[in-house]
C-alpha cells in the first residue's frame, strides 16, 4: 500500500535558502514534500518557513487562486489590506482573490515561523504586487502594470499573412 498521501507536517525537513542579494529582507524556504508528492491536481500545498527578521514573499494578491495559511510554529506579522496583525501557531489565514486578499508575512521574531501554504489550482494564475506595480502571469513572465496597452494596440494594420495575394487561397506555403 502506498502512503504518499500521509504527511506529518512536523517531520518535514525544510531548507531555507540564502537571502536574495538584490532583496536581502526576503528569506524563506519550502519543503521538498508537497502536493505533487501526494498526487494532488486540484490544490497546491507545501510547508514553508520564514527566517527570523525576514519576509517570505512581496505583498501580493492572486486573481484566480484563493490561498490559505495555517501557522504551525512561531509568530509573525501579517500585512493585509495595509494593516498589521500578529498571527501565531494555530491561526488559520484565508486570502480571497483580488485586492482585498493582498497579503504578506514578516517574521518579527528571533525564531523561524513554519506554516502550511494551501492554494487553489486555477491555472494559469495572475499575481499582482501593489507595492511595485508588477504583474506575474504564471508560466509567462513578470511585467510592470504601467506597461499595459489597449486591446487593439499594434493591430492598426493586418498581419502580412492576410495580404491580398493570400486571401482566398486554400493553402499558403
Amino acid at each position: 500500500m502506498d502512503w504518499a498521501n500521509i504527511l506529518n507536517v512536523y517531520d518535514v525537513p525544510i531548507t531555507v535558502g540564502d537571502p536574495e542579494p538584490r532583496a536581502p529582507h526576503y528569506q524563506s524556504g519550502s519543503s521538498p514534500l508537497h502536493s505533487r508528492t501526494a498526487g494532488a491536481t486540484q490544490i497546491v500545498y507545501d510547508i514553508r518557513v520564514i527566517a527570523p527578521g525576514k519576509m517570505a514573499v512581496p505583498y501580493h494578491f492572486h486573481h484566480y487562486n484563493e490561498e490559505l495559511f495555517l501557522i504551525l510554529e512561531g509568530e509573525a506579522t501579517l500585512r493585509m489590506d495595509n494593516r498589521r496583525k500578529i498571527v501565531k501557531a494555530g491561526d488559520l489565514l484565508f486570502f480571497t482573490t483580488g485586492p482585498k486578499g493582498a497579503h504578506q508575512l514578516y517574521n518579527h521574531t528571533q525564531n523561524p515561523v513554519r506554516y502550511l501554504d494551501l492554494v487553489a489550482q486555477n491555472r494559469p494564475d495572475v499575481c499582482e504586487y501593489p507595492d511595485t506595480g508588477k504583474i506575474n502571469c504564471e508560466g509567462i513572465g513578470i511585467y510592470r502594470k504601467e506597461d499595459s496597452v489597449l486591446y487593439f494596440d499594434g493591430e492598426e494594420q493586418p498581419s502580412p499573412f492576410w495580404s491580398e495575394a493570400a486571401v482566398g487561397t486554400e493553402e499558403i506555403g
